[in-house]
C-alpha cells in the first residue's frame, strides 16, 4: 500500500509541475504576442511619420520647382523681347542704310549744282560764248535733277510759300506789303531732301509786316 501511495503522489506532483509549466508557457505566449503587437504599432507609427515627412518634403520640392520654372519662364520671355527689339533695330538700320546711304554723296554733289546755278545767274551777257555756256550749264543741271529723281532726292524751292522752320533757314527778314507776313520772298540757296529726310535746308528771305505809319495827330503832338 505504501508503494502505491508513493506512486500516486509522484504522479500528482508531475501533473502539477506540467500544469505550472503550461501556465508559464501560456503567459510567455501572451507576453510575446503583446510585445509583437506593440512592435507592430510602433512600426506603423514610424511609417506614418515617415510618410508625413516625405509628403512635406515633396510639397517643398514641388514649390521650389514651380518657383524655378517661373523664373526660367520670365528669363525666356525677357530674352525673346530683347531678341525682337534687336531684330527690329537691325531691320530699321538696314532700311535706313538703303534709304539714306547716298546722303553724303548727294551732299557733295549739291555744291556742284550750286556752282552751276550761280554761274547761270551771273551769265547775263548776250554774247554767244556766254549764251552757249549758260545753255550748257542749264542742261547739266537738268541731268543732275534727272539723276536725283531716280534716287528720290528732291529740291526745296519755297519761293512764295509760308516759311517752314523744319525745311527752311531764314537768312534775314524783310518788310513787304505785297505778301502775307512770314512768307518766303527770296531763295538764296535751294534745299534738298532724300527720301523725305532733310539733307540741307533752303536758305531764304522771309517777309514781315510793314510798320504802320504814325497818325498825323501823333506827328503834330511831337512837333508841338
Amino acid at each position: 500500500m505504501s508503494n502505491k501511495q508513493d506512486i500516486s503522489e509522484v504522479q500528482s506532483d508531475s501533473e502539477l509541475i506540467e500544469e505550472v509549466l503550461e501556465q508559464v508557457a501560456e503567459e510567455d505566449t501572451v507576453e510575446e504576442s503583446s510585445v509583437e503587437e506593440d512592435s507592430v504599432e510602433e512600426t506603423d507609427g514610424e511609417q506614418l511619420a515617415k510618410e508625413e515627412i516625405s509628403i512635406e518634403e515633396l510639397q517643398k520640392e514641388l514649390k521650389l520647382a514651380k518657383q524655378k520654372a517661373e523664373e526660367n519662364w520670365d528669363k525666356v520671355v525677357r530674352s525673346q523681347a530683347e531678341m525682337d527689339n534687336l531684330k527690329r533695330r537691325t531691320q530699321k538700320d538696314l532700311e535706313n542704310a538703303h534709304k539714306y546711304g547716298l546722303e553724303k554723296f548727294a551732299k557733295e554733289l549739291l555744291s556742284v549744282i550750286d556752282s552751276l546755278e550761280l554761274g547761270i545767274q551771273a551769265s547775263t551777257s548776250d554774247a554767244p560764248e556766254v549764251v552757249s555756256l549758260r545753255e550748257g550749264s542749264e542742261l547739266t543741271i537738268k541731268q543732275f535733277e534727272s539723276v536725283f529723281a531716280k534716287f528720290n532726292i528732291e529740291a526745296i524751292d519755297p519761293l512764295g510759300q509760308p516759311f517752314n522752320p523744319e525745311l527752311h533757314q531764314a537768312m534775314t527778314m524783310q518788310p513787304s506789303a505785297d505778301v502775307e507776313p512770314n512768307t518766303v520772298i527770296n531763295v538764296f540757296q535751294k534745299g534738298y531732301v532724300l527720301n523725305g529726310r532733310l539733307i540741307r535746308p533752303a536758305m531764304v528771305v522771309v517777309s514781315q509786316a510793314v510798320p504802320k505809319a504814325e497818325d498825323d495827330s501823333t506827328n503834330l503832338d511831337e512837333q508841338a
